[in-house]
């Protein structure tokens, strides 16, 4: 196990206690945004639309500031999980089942390590959310669970005991989604179970708290519950060739189990791609018919309601996708960004207005997309991340403005932007979490540096 370093403690703890000075790009009166949930906020349109500091003029500035490093362990990987902002920390969670906290302007040093963690043995897979002063995250394995956390820790290094947890659910690609007080995740399996399950967001006072309800779903759910005008979304399937979008009543049914107000018959099954809703629509691929999937988020007045329209998005669809300016970003398994008029084309299956390919070795692009200021981030499984014009180019087939190679081969958390700085997590080939922290280019800072952590 790495020593702790007592300095780097210290350090984050008085950026703390001073309340976070600001970033460059704020002044000293304005608080830093917070991106406390998976894309964002509760709707899921991963788009930031308060930052100024970094844009398409000065994106290709951006320079490794610093790395977070996690513990190394045989399964210190990171999948999917992307960081969460919030009160000064970044959290994010690895395969090995640690949550870490890192101070989210570092420690003084290239290499930082976490204010707090908690091993929580089963593996993370899911992105943890902020709300109110708890962070909560997610474990997989039929011994899994729902685990609430104090955000700022336990006065040590390692957090142990939460504040509560879920009977046991297994937990995989679904981040929980917190909205007016109510915390929603999917299972793949444990307690009723398949299906969102929606909880109380301060507990109940014991240990182990009950759902306030349960949804049921024909297949696992695997991906995150977008929340938008008290509807919930998310996607169940039973395999490949099947799945189905689920929009329940976020404030239940008044019953401990609660049918679905209405659902969608998807081409194939959902699996880590969240719903994303935006200007009345639902936003979700299909897995394995590569497809974009757009319907009324007001459902269609029946139990089972049609597309409005489908994207043709490639060869498979992991990622999650982005909405921000009238338009819809996916990554697909062709390794290419696909970008749609999100009003869709008057045509049942539309092709992407724009495609983003980058330069380095091709992969598939599981990364969900987020966009902030103009420019679309999004990392791919060649260990790299890139950063396009959310406009496009004029062109058909665009290039990025801007890469970084990383250390681990298959990139495919959701970047964050905010405050002027891109959040990564990602892992050193695949063995130690880390977290990868950029900011525009300063005299002293050389691009492209990768931090080594002292022993």
């Amino acid at each position: 196990m790495r020593e702790w370093k007592r300095g780097c403690l210290l350090a984050a703890v008085a950026v703390m206690s001073a309340g976070m000075a600001g970033p460059p790009g704020l002044s000293a009166g304005d608080a830093p945004l917070s991106w406390p949930q998976f894309h964002g906020r509760q709707h899921h349109q991963g788009r930031n639309p308060k930052e100024t500091t970094v844009g398409i003029g000065n994106v290709f500035n951006l320079s490794l500031d610093w790395v977070g490093w996690g513990e190394t362990s045989q399964f210190g990987s990171v999948f999917n999980s992307s960081p969460a902002i919030s009160g000064g920390l970044a959290y994010f969670g690895d395969t090995n089942g640690t949550l870490y906290a890192f101070p989210a302007d570092g420690c003084g040093s290239d290499a930082c390590l976490p204010v707090w963690r908690a091993p929580l043995v089963e593996g993370i897979y899911n992105s943890p959310a902020v709300a109110d002063g708890v962070v909560y995250v997610g474990t997989s394995s039929s011994k899994g669970a729902l685990y609430a956390f104090d955000a700022a820790g336990c006065g040590g290094p390692v957090c142990t005991v939460p504040l509560w947890k879920s009977p046991p659910l297994s937990i995989v690609d679904s981040s929980p989604t917190v909205a007016n007080g109510i915390v929603y995740v999917g299972a793949q399996g444990g307690g009723q179970g398949v299906g969102v399950y929606a909880f109380a967001a301060q507990g109940c006072g014991a240990p182990v708290c009950q759902p306030l309800w349960y949804g049921p779903t024909a297949g696992a759910v695997d991906n995150s519950p977008a929340v938008a005008n008290g509807v919930v979304y998310a996607a169940g399937g039973t395999d490949f060739a099947n799945g189905t979008l689920y929009a329940f009543a976020a404030a239940g049914c008044g019953q401990p189990t609660c049918p679905a107000l209405w659902t969608a018959a998807l081409g194939a099954g959902t699996f880590a791609s969240s719903a994303a809703v935006a200007n009345g629509v639902v936003y979700i691929g299909s897995y394995w018919d590569g497809r974009l999937n757009a319907f009324a988020a007001a459902g269609c007045g029946q139990p089972t309601c049609q597309p409005l329209w489908k994207g043709d998005a490639g060869t498979y669809v992991f990622s999650a996708p982005a909405v921000a300016n009238g338009r819809v970003y996916i990554g697909s398994g062709d390794a290419q960004l696909k970008v749609f008029d999100a009003a869709g084309c008057g045509q049942p299956l539309c092709q992407p207005l724009w495609i983003g390919f980058g330069s380095g070795s091709v992969a598939t692009i599981e990364s969900p997309p987020m966009v902030a200021n103009g420019v679309v981030y999004v990392g791919e499984n060649n260990e790299r991340v890139y950063a396009y014009d959310a406009a496009g180019c004029g062109q058909y087939q665009c290039d990025e403005l801007w890469q970084f190679m990383t250390q681990d081969p298959i990139v495919n958390s959701a970047p964050v932007m905010v405050n002027g700085t891109l959040y990564v997590a990602g892992s050193n080939f695949g063995f130690t979490p880390n977290l990868y922290v950029f900011k525009l280019a300063v005299e002293g800072k050389r691009r492209g540096t990768r931090a080594q952590p002292s022993e």
